[in-house]
């Protein structure tokens, strides 16, 4: 929160930075082996109340409670994995057999994999929305182009056409799907419109909608991303394969990531048969009663599966993106090391982060046209993000705090960058005193960064609950050792993004 950049921070002795460490991550450690004794001595009750599922490996009970990981997990199974693969064997084959045909080859099979799963009615939808957006974005008027986009996603939420595509599938699953295809491509769309009013195109209409269809049925981005923008999947699919590319070298590749995709797996397994925390965050009474390092672990647990779904969600997409030499964004940043809002923003989806960028940020004014531009360009990017995600009321909180948390940020960022307050720092403090401090301040927005996502992840019940017990309650006892950790938690996350790897 000073005016010197991340890479810039003093070093500290190797004995204080072990030190951190060690504390980090034994304080992980001992508050998830609370929450599991405590997922162990309530388990009959959260059975009764939640049904927990049978678990995997004999004896383990599983947690069913986090919808997202138990609706993936299920399509996988069911037919998702092997679309995917489906997906990387077209690639690779057209790659080297018929390098001219790949893009419509993909296109083709990104089409016919939506229709198996989505059926024609779904896939329709999509057309209608495809084929309105693309006519719009013709007229070259960016605010047609965001008032037609956004009319199409409001349609997710007018009940009487919820019914009907409800009607079209044998189960909610299945209509859940077709939820959050149109969610993503209305992205997609989005990026098409505005890049096409920004760029006079360089090939004719035919071209250009057949780029979007490809674009919008790219298979291992279509359900839930990663998000890329047209630009960006254009100029990449055009590019010829590298020479290097070998299949000695694709196939290492393959093996090693899938191993890793394979360990997060196990890892987000591993944390839902021992620790029942979404089962637990979903009553009250468990949140009451939930000892002070139980406490503080559900609330690591909740953030720390979060990214380990995530890895898993996007690690195998961007995998087979790569196989097509796109450059797919980087995968998420450990939420153990995110210290402040804008790193969470910045670091974890990259992909959305950059969309935010690139289509609301910069085009409002962004923060070339002073403070009050920037204030409305960051609330509007979270409007969207809310209204994106389904506009509940947890969502509008959850986003009025990042707001929040960014803007006041920013406004110490720019305080201690004034002339004035960095001569003061700087007489009166040492470099590694002065990194000390913006690790403390650090500390306490980790604390309100953990409470948002609670909000985002459990609700406002979850994020209310915490707030009374640690910060009401506990803010003699409870309090005081939770910023000391995140003190530590910070100081590892400003001596990583020093030291990049």
């Amino acid at each position: 929160m000073t005016s010197k950049s991340k890479a810039q921070l003093a070093p500290l002795p190797w004995t204080e930075i072990l030190a951190y460490w060690v504390l980090s991550f034994g304080s992980h450690l001992y508050s998830f082996y609370q929450l599991h004794r405590f997922s162990k001595e309530h388990e009959a009750g959260l059975e009764r109340e939640f049904q927990l599922g049978k678990g995997l490996v004999t004896g383990f009970k599983r947690d069913l409670s986090d919808f997202e990981w138990t609706f993936w997990t299920e399509w996988a199974k069911k037919s998702l994995l092997w679309t995917l693969i489906g997906h990387g064997l077209i690639s690779r084959l057209t790659s080297i057999f018929y390098p001219k045909f790949r893009v419509p080859a993909l296109t083709t099979y990104g089409l016919l994999a939506a229709s198996s799963v989505l059926g024609i009615k779904g896939v329709s939808v999509l057309l209608v929305h495809l084929g309105l957006s693309f006519s719009v974005a013709q007229l070259r008027k960016p605010a047609l182009s965001w008032a037609c986009n956004l009319l199409l996603l409001s349609t997710l939420h007018i009940q009487p056409l919820q019914e009907i595509q409800r009607g079209w599938y044998k189960t909610e699953e299945e209509y859940y799907l077709l939820l959050f295809s149109v969610a993503v491509c209305g992205l997609r769309f989005i990026s098409f419109s505005l890049e096409h009013c920004w760029c006079p195109p360089d090939h004719g209409g035919v071209v250009q909608l057949c780029w979007l269809f490809s674009y919008t049925f790219y298979h291992p981005f279509f359900y839930n991303g990663p998000i890329i923008t047209y630009k960006d999947y254009v100029e990449q699919m055009r590019r010829p394969a590298e020479e290097c590319d070998r299949e000695e070298s694709v196939f290492s590749y393959s093996v090693l990531r899938s191993l890793r995709i394979i360990l997060w797996w196990c890892i987000a397994e591993y944390m839902i048969h021992v620790m029942y925390m979404h089962s637990i965050q979903s009553n009250e009474t468990y949140l009451e009663i939930l000892p002070p390092w139980a406490l503080g672990g559900l609330a690591l647990a909740l953030v720390q599966f979060f990214y380990v779904k995530y890895l898993v969600l996007f690690g195998l997409s961007s995998m087979l993106a790569t196989f097509d030499k796109l450059v797919p964004p980087k995968l998420p940043r450990c939420v153990s090391i995110m210290y402040s809002f804008t790193g969470m923003w910045r670091h974890f989806d990259e992909g959305l982060y950059r969309w935010l960028i690139r289509y609301i940020y910069v085009p409002l004014g962004g923060s070339h046209h002073g403070s009050l531009y920037k204030i409305l360009s960051t609330g509007l990017a979270f409007g969207f993000v809310c209204l994106w995600h389904g506009g509940h009321d947890y969502l509008q909180y959850w986003a009025l705090m990042n707001w929040a948390g960014v803007l006041v940020e920013n406004g110490l960022k720019s305080f201690f960058s004034s002339s004035f307050i960095h001569s003061i720092v700087e007489q009166n403090l040492s470099a590694a005193m002065e990194r000390r401090c913006v690790a403390l301040l650090s500390a306490f927005s980790t604390a309100m960064l953990i409470l948002s996502n609670l909000v985002f992840l459990g609700g406002v019940h979850v994020g209310r609950i915490f707030w009374k017990r640690v910060f009401i309650q506990g803010w003699s006892t409870m309090a005081p050792p939770m910023l000391a950790f995140l003190y530590c938690f910070a100081q590892i996350g400003l001596e990583w993004t020093s030291h990049p790897s």
